[in-house]
């Protein structure tokens, strides 16, 4: 008993210890794995045909017509089809899920894909200017970290491309300027 709490404790520190952008894909496929248990311990459908329909839609269906075997036999088919169909569906939701904690999470760290983000700043751009914040129209939040200037530039919901540098850095350009800032995601 006493190694067992030790062993999970040792499990609770090591999830603890790892960076955010480890532990979101590791959290996100735990709780797919805890919600997916009790579907996956249940049976496709509950019962058989006869058991599912009243007794005259089993009739006006022309069940009563199999003999025992053959029902079996159509039972059998309908629970495998079933068990096919909602295994797909069941991977179809885990991969919208993965896909949509990527998106949320792409620029934090280095997590998502490699492609630049494209927006536009919401507001009036004033230039760049280390530890200000840029808010784009697609919700994320962006802080310059270097001192790169752009002075004198006044510019209302510029176009602006952020590519990611190397070892999780990203590059804030606006559009119709050269001058690059760095910059990290903040929200």
């Amino acid at each position: 008993m006493r190694a067992s709490v030790y062993t999970s404790g040792l499990f609770v520190f090591r999830i603890a210890s790892m960076s955010l952008a480890r532990r979101i894909p590791l959290l996100v496929c735990l709780t797919f794995a805890l919600t997916a248990l009790p579907a996956l311990a249940q049976r496709a459908v509950q019962g058989d045909l006869q058991s599912q329909m009243s007794a005259e839609q089993f009739k006006a269906a022309g069940l009563d017509k199999l003999n025992a075997s053959e029902l079996a036999a159509l039972n059998d088919w309908l629970q495998g089809k079933v068990a096919k169909e909602a295994a797909v569906v069941v991977e179809q939701a885990k991969e919208a899920g993965r896909q949509e904690v990527i998106v949320k999470n792409r620029g934090f760290f280095d997590f998502g894909s490699k492609e630049p983000i494209e927006s536009t700043i919401v507001g009036e751009f004033k230039g760049f200017s280390k530890g200000r914040v840029y808010t784009l129209a697609n919700g994320q939040d962006w802080e310059q970290t270097d001192a790169a200037s752009l002075a004198g530039v006044r510019k209302d919901a510029p176009k602006v491309k952020i590519k990611p540098g190397l070892v999780g850095v990203w590059y804030l350009q606006i559009e119709g300027y050269n001058t690059p800032a760095k910059v990290r995601r903040v929200k």
